[in-house]
């Protein structure tokens, strides 16, 4: 490969990653606009507060929230956050909704010993967290969410449990955005239901970047969602965790792999992921 062609090929990873990180952003700050909405809604509607009290804690939700978005460069910019510290800033994100609505959102500590996370990591734990939840309330048939974070030392793990239906799928169009913006930190992304006793949404997120994969050579053709499905092979994925990590059917992965080892030339899944290295 020439020097152009590397330099125009880091160019063009550049600006879709910057593309990728505006779009995240933009999601981030509609969540967090969708989250002081419903609290406003809850604490307006509450039938445990009087007319001026429902007002003096709008009133303080809004102000919190302005000052929220006055700070967010600042939260986003963090070296590193305790892991306790950042739960907690979960916990402050979601306490007007939990106290003046309907929803019993229960807290799992994570260990005070686990290890600290990037403030980007931290940061897009907690919008995807909101996210998950606010999906959840927008079903309305839900009465209970149970939260937990942990830490093995090399990702951060979520659960988030409720007690609806349980017909929650990795293909629910509520959960298809955050799906891929757990996606876009290489991470896990799974969902599993019971019906009647409610669904369970497990995230893995690295706390370490992956290895910077390559990608295919731009001579050959393949498309935006093939080149997203190799760099996943050239980490190291199966089928079934593509799959879990880009919200499609193990089918559709193989599909693209077909296609990749086709357009590539290569004969094997191990010549596909030196391609994407190399």
């Amino acid at each position: 490969m020439s020097a152009t062609d590397r330099t125009d090929r880091t160019a063009q990873t550049t600006s879709r990653r910057l593309t990728a990180d505006h779009s995240r952003a933009l999601a981030e700050q509609r969540d967090r606009y969708a989250l002081t909405l419903e609290s406003l809604l809850a604490t307006l509607r509450s039938t445990r507060l009087d007319d001026r009290a429902a007002r003096t804690i709008a009133v303080d939700v809004a102000a919190g929230a302005l000052v929220g978005l006055r700070t967010l460069n600042d939260e986003q910019g963090a070296g590193l956050e305790p892991v306790t510290g950042a739960f907690e800033r979960l916990r402050g994100d979601l306490r007007p909704l939990v106290r003046y609505s309907e929803l019993d959102v229960q807290f799992v500590e994570p260990p005070a010993n686990g290890r600290a996370l990037p403030g980007d990591i931290a940061h897009s734990a907690r919008a995807i967290v909101r996210s998950t939840v606010l999906a959840i309330v927008d079903r309305g048939d839900t009465r209970r969410v149970r939260i937990q974070w942990d830490c093995d030392g090399l990702n951060l793990l979520i659960g988030i449990r409720d007690d609806g239906r349980g017909d929650l799928t990795t293909h629910d169009d509520t959960l298809r955005s955050i799906g891929e913006q757990v996606s876009a930190l290489a991470g896990d992304f799974s969902v599993s239901a019971t019906p009647g006793w409610g669904s369970e949404v497990g995230i893995r997120l690295p706390l370490d970047p992956p290895a910077d994969a390559g990608d295919l050579p731009a001579a050959i053709d393949a498309s935006p969602r093939e080149r997203d499905v190799l760099r996943l092979i050239a980490a190291g994925r199966r089928n079934r965790e593509i799959a879990h990590t880009l919200s499609v059917s193990e089918n559709t992965v193989k599909f693209h792999v077909s296609n990749l080892l086709r357009k590539s030339g290569a004969t094997s899944r191990v010549e596909l992921a030196a391609l994407a290295r190399g």
